[in-house]
């Protein structure tokens, strides 16, 4: 059969039992192709809740109610699933910042991977919020995450780390034919910059960028862009949600990957290396 992606579009809400109720109505409508691989926006457990707050909802790996919710749904539909980011407390006991980690469940609800985003949203945006300094709050990752699924090779990154190309190219290295990048972009700049840097990815690395996005106005008055959207390794969009709550599906097709790669194969001309810089 062939494989489907689907991409779930939020507005979430501050607090998890609403979310939780949204996203499991998303997955009841979900299309009926087996295999399928479900994404979930950036921060979809709690978002307007306050950064300095996610902390006391933060999870250690493999236990609280977001992570078995999302692994029960998995189960449950037959789907694997990228959920888009999750506040994890830190490993480090000297660092009271907590992760915001991007989790991979198999179609059995087990966890297979785990990305913590590794570039934070320090920036001034002419916006409601106006400042946003994430790396107050949150703790910066330091891998990168490619790894084997039915799908094909994914790797895992995060909204902002959209803007650092390297990041990708580094991806592509290690094999990812496809990018996972749950996202809440703000609506000034998902309207300026979104669609021509998910597009320039997947040109640049010649692979299926799969980008759900947060969208509207959240409780503390931030406004997210939405226009979540599957884009192929041509560059071409072949699946977008432009506002509202929903969900869309497009096949995957890795046979059109690999001509693209083979008529046109920027891997191999690639003279550049990719050295990943630690903080």
């Amino acid at each position: 059969m062939t494989p489907y992606i689907s991409v779930l579009q939020l507005t979430s809400a501050a607090l998890w039992a609403t979310n939780k109720a949204v996203v499991a109505e998303l997955f009841a409508c979900l299309p009926a192709q087996r295999p399928q691989l479900v994404l979930i926006p950036e921060a979809f457990s709690h978002f307007g809740a306050g950064e300095a707050q996610l902390g006391r909802y933060a999870e250690e790996l493999g236990k609280g109610d977001v992570q078995r919710t999302i692994a029960d749904l998995a189960r449950k539909h037959g789907v694997w699933v990228v959920a888009g980011t999750i506040p994890m407390r830190s490993q480090n006991a000297t660092d009271q910042r907590y992760g915001a980690a991007s989790l991979l469940f198999n179609d059995q609800g087990e966890q297979v991977a785990r990305y913590n985003k590794i570039h934070l949203f320090d920036a001034a945006i002419a916006d409601n919020t106006k400042q946003y300094t994430e790396s107050a709050f949150t703790a910066p990752g330091q891998e990168i995450v490619v790894v084997n699924t039915p799908f094909g090779r994914l790797g895992m990154a995060v909204c902002y780390d959209l803007r650092f190309p390297e990041l990708f190219r580094a991806m592509r290295s290690q094999g990812a034919e496809i990018i996972s990048l749950p996202s809440a972009f703000t609506k000034v700049t998902g309207a300026a910059h979104w669609e021509p840097l998910l597009r320039a990815r997947a040109i640049e690395n010649q692979v299926y960028m799969l980008a759900p996005n947060q969208w509207g106005k959240h409780n503390d008055g931030r406004e997210t862009w939405g226009q979540s959207m599957i884009v192929d390794p041509w560059g071409e969009i072949i699946a977008q949600q432009q506002e509202g709550v929903g969900v869309i599906s497009a096949a995957l097709d890795l046979h059109k990957l690999q001509a693209i790669r083979a008529k046109m194969p920027v891997g191999q001309h690639n003279r550049f290396e990719v050295k990943f810089l630690e903080n």
